[in-house]
């Protein structure tokens, strides 16, 4: 048998993983298909894009902008909710958008684990989930934020936010000069997955 044939077999850990999900499944507990569906949303229905599409309404439509700050998950389902209850659950997360401004900058985390607004912004980057970020943003969060090459001015509040298993944080940042008349899909193009977690800022391309 040739190389490009072999198939390694699986991991212990994947082993695991798959008879628990078995056996919840013969038990009801787990619809069938149920994590093959949660897994192909990730990977082809939540992501960044989500977000930025967001964003750019929440910064052409001042109506939409006060509905999405009085009320996230309302607000963000008028881009389509799943009909499948599994996926409408991940999409109803409650979440907080904050704003930032002029004297006012956000930036979220997760000093407990990694809890992220997955439904708007994908899975988390590497960075957000490691030790580092989640021990030191709390306590330098101007120090962490130059090390992702933003300085935020002396005159401007950094607050930092928190994500825990109940409640989601998602940045709505600063509309940057220079963007007057652009369309939604245009401005969608420039908003980046780091400035709706407030370690970067949207730029006119």
């Amino acid at each position: 048998m040739s190389s490009d044939s072999h198939t390694d077999p699986p991991s212990a850990p994947a082993l695991r993983i798959k008879a628990i999900q078995q056996l919840l499944t013969e038990k009801g507990l787990l619809p069938t298909g149920a994590v093959d569906t949660i897994v192909d949303a990730f990977e082809h229905r939540f992501g960044p894009r989500t977000g930025a599409r967001i964003v750019a309404r929440a910064w052409t439509n001042a109506s939409y902008r006060k509905r999405l700050l009085a009320d996230a998950p309302e607000a963000m389902g008028e881009f389509g909710h799943s009909e499948d209850p599994h996926i409408a659950m991940i999409e109803r997360t409650p979440t907080i958008v904050l704003e930032n401004t002029l004297k006012v900058h956000n930036v979220i985390v997760c000093t407990l684990c990694s809890c992220y607004p997955w439904h708007v912004l994908g899975l988390p980057p590497n960075w957000y989930k490691a030790a580092p970020y989640r021990s030191r943003v709390v306590i330098e969060p101007r120090a962490v934020l130059a090390e992702f090459g933003l300085h935020v001015p002396d005159d401007v509040e950094v607050r930092v936010w928190d994500s825990n298993n109940e409640l989601r944080y998602f940045v709505l940042p600063l509309r940057p000069a220079g963007t007057e008349g652009w369309s939604e899909e245009r401005l969608a193009s420039i908003v980046t997955r780091d400035s709706m977690i407030g370690t970067a800022l949207c730029k006119a391309a």
